[in-house]
């Protein structure tokens, strides 16, 4: 469809991928955690928007500046990794534990937050992006006529799969919270850990280079 092939061996590929932990797939059992399943499923849908982003600039050729520019990929790593230390300190400062995050849950405007901390999580990570360009195109027919509905078709089924799996990911981690009982002591130690993490991802990210 859409000049695809090894449709099948693109899902299982993809499903792999998926499940690899990464920025978003602590950020989510993070936010799970201490939040709730709402604030995992918002986390997990602002890191598919932000996929989504990636696949339309991938299909577009804009992730090709990054995979061809030194200075365009530095930028954009730098501002990544700037993005993942703030977080992780964020969350490391954070005093209010679980009780508090748990609280969080019916407020708006904190969701909204979670959604946006996901999105920029994903979205501004080179890493991401240079995926998509990497891995999409080897599953279009080189002389295929339509390599940009192919390359939406293929990123929206890698999508919708990574979100289900994310939304999983947000579920498990909020019933074992429940379930555990989770303290407020342990709530605080969670964001530290989760903070502390996403810190180091941030590091690794700003001392990446262009291959």
């Amino acid at each position: 469809m859409f000049g695809t092939h090894d449709l099948a061996l693109f899902i299982a590929a993809g499903l792999l991928l998926n499940i690899t932990p990464g920025a978003d797939f602590l950020f989510i059992l993070g936010r799970s955690a201490t939040g709730g399943f709402g604030a995992g499923v918002r986390a997990a849908l602002g890191v598919g928007v932000g996929c989504c982003v990636h696949t339309l600039a991938a299909a577009l050729g804009l992730s090709a500046l990054l995979a061809t520019s030194a200075a365009a990929f530095t930028a954009v790593k730098w501002v990544g990794a700037a993005y993942l230390v703030y977080l992780g300190v964020t969350l490391m400062k954070k005093r209010g534990g679980l009780a508090a995050s748990m609280g969080e849950r019916r407020e708006i405007g904190s969701m909204h937050r979670v959604f946006w901390q996901g999105f920029l999580t994903n979205v501004l990570n080179p890493k991401v992006a240079l995926f998509f360009l990497a891995f999409v195109p080897q599953f279009i027919d080189a002389d295929s006529t339509t390599k940009i509905q192919a390359f939406l078709f293929l990123g929206a089924i890698f999508n919708v799969n990574g979100t289900l799996w994310n939304v999983l990911v947000a579920w498990s981690a909020a019933a074992l919270a429940r379930r555990l009982d989770v303290t407020a002591r342990v709530g605080l130690w969670v964001n530290r850990c989760l903070g502390a993490l996403l810190l180091a991802l941030g590091v690794r990210l700003a001392f990446s280079r262009l291959d």
